[in-house]
């Protein structure tokens, strides 16, 4: 080593660090002329060069190490391999361009006190996507009365999906032209809206909140829901005092519940058929190709259901957690969902109901062919994988929160895991209180004639 400054690009992995992959992106270390023990000495021997030499190459070592460590939080979005884990991942604390949680220094184990849960913005939100429910004439109104709000009165950018305004009814209505020319328009599943959007408005019932969190594939916008539709499980807010609570969201630090998602990543294993032919032409046998794997990703709010389809077979499908083989469903088919969809179809095919806060997945048979199979739930921390059976008589079909239905062959294999981008749901009043306040309202839960008291002999007379 001579004298002066060096330069040395080193890879995350290399060989001073016991080989390995690298990931393909270098860190520079600057490496100084050493300070010399004896200030007299003007010549370096040889076993000072070793010392030198040895002292590097454990600093680049430890460079390494620490790089590979750094390495998810400079690129938090790349996915690693998962192990088991009594807890999900940690869900990202901003929603959208401008809105994020208040942090709270009392958490305990990542988890938040569902009273705490506070919303807030970095900026004054300036932007709302609007997703209204079409082919509802009922939301007509509310509609138009929505958007003149906020576009004339709190000066908004107002998005709004190009399918809802060629409906007839607001297209042809002249009074309502001057304010719809001001939005900004998009289209499903060809346009990204994800950095344009401050919060999220939807006026309908539960599905409509469920094809909102379909929009946004990472980072989801607080998202405020109307009651407007025939369940209401999801939204909690009435329409008649509109302006008073969009001025309370507007203003910031309203409560929130954190709906964690789904992370679910289809991969197809399709196989083409090739003919094999001589050298002459002439076609001796069919034979199968090399595979072909198309992998798919979704983010699902509510539930993934595997089911056997239009076949009158059972559905034959192997349950996989964290590589272990768990189970094979046999029956209608099963059902993985959210604690927010543990109030969906889950409830109905007998599972337990489970608050959105509680970090777990929970794995539901549809009408199994056996009387001990019951509903489990899992930590959020697992990674669930679903394959056809090799004893299946038939395909199965599955669907995640009721679209994207697709056939599943053998080969195929559905991956589930908790998704690090949940779904923030501003509250009307709390995630505790609005919550009981559904299951009391929309599912009746509990509700029966009260027993009465025993009357005394006193009390007779």
């Amino acid at each position: 080593m001579d004298g002066g400054d060096e330069v040395e690009a080193v890879s995350y992995c290399c060989s001073t660090c016991d080989g390995g992959e690298g990931h393909g992106r270098t860190l520079s270390v600057h490496t100084r002329k050493p300070r010399s023990l004896s200030t007299s000495s003007s010549t370096t021997t040889s076993s000072d060069n070793s010392q030198q030499v040895d002292w590097h190459l454990g600093r680049s070592r430890r460079v390494c190490a620490l790089a590979r460590r750094l390495l998810p939080e400079m690129n938090p979005h790349s996915r690693l391999r998962r192990t088991q884990s009594l807890h999900g991942p940690s869900p990202v604390t901003t929603f959208g361009p401008k809105a994020c949680m208040l942090h709270n220094p009392n958490t305990i184990m990542h988890i938040q006190d569902p009273a705490s849960q506070r919303l807030t913005w970095n900026k004054p939100p300036k932007s709302v996507l609007v997703i209204k429910k079409i082919h509802d004439a009922g939301l007509l109104q509310p509609f138009k009365e929505l958007c003149t709000f906020l576009t004339e009165a709190k000066s908004m950018i107002v998005y709004v999906e190009r399918k809802v305004l060629e409906d007839p009814a607001i297209a042809g209505d002249d009074a309502f032209r001057t304010t719809m020319n001001k939005f900004c328009t998009f289209r499903d599943d060809l346009d990204d809206i994800s950095n344009y959007v401050d919060f999220i408005i939807c006026l309908g019932g539960d599905g409509t909140l469920l094809y909102a969190s379909s929009l946004f594939q990472e980072s989801v916008p607080p998202v405020m829901a109307f009651h407007l539709g025939s369940l209401g499980f999801l939204t909690p807010f009435n329409f008649d005092t509109y302006q008073s609570q969009l001025n309370q969201v507007i203003e910031g630090n309203v409560s929130i519940v954190l709906r964690s998602r789904l992370l679910v990543r289809v991969q197809k294993d399709s196989r083409e058929k090739r003919a094999k032919v001589e050298e002459n032409g002439v076609i001796l046998t069919n034979g199968e190709g090399e595979g072909m794997h198309k992998a798919a990703q979704y983010q699902v709010l509510n539930e993934v259901v595997v089911d056997r389809g239009p076949s009158s077979y059972l559905s034959n499908v192997d349950l996989f957690l964290d590589g272990h083989l768990i189970t094979t469903v046999q029956g209608d088919g099963v059902i993985v969902s959210t604690p927010t969809g543990s109030t969906a179809y889950a409830v109905a095919a007998g599972a337990s109901m489970i608050h959105p806060n509680v970090p777990a997945i929970m794995i539901t048979p549809i009408c199994p062919h056996s009387l001990s199979f019951r509903p489990i739930v899992v930590p959020a921390g697992v990674e669930l994988k679903i394959m056809l059976s090799s004893e299946a008589r038939n395909t199965a079909w599955v669907s995640f929160d009721g679209r994207k239905r697709q056939e599943i062959c053998h080969g195929d294999s559905i991956t589930i895991t908790t998704s690090c981008f949940p779904v923030p749901s501003i509250c009307f009043r709390d995630p505790v209180t609005d919550w009981f306040e559904s299951l009391a309202q929309c599912l009746h839960w509990n509700v029966r004639k009260k027993q009465h008291h025993l009357i005394s002999e006193e009390e007779e007379f």
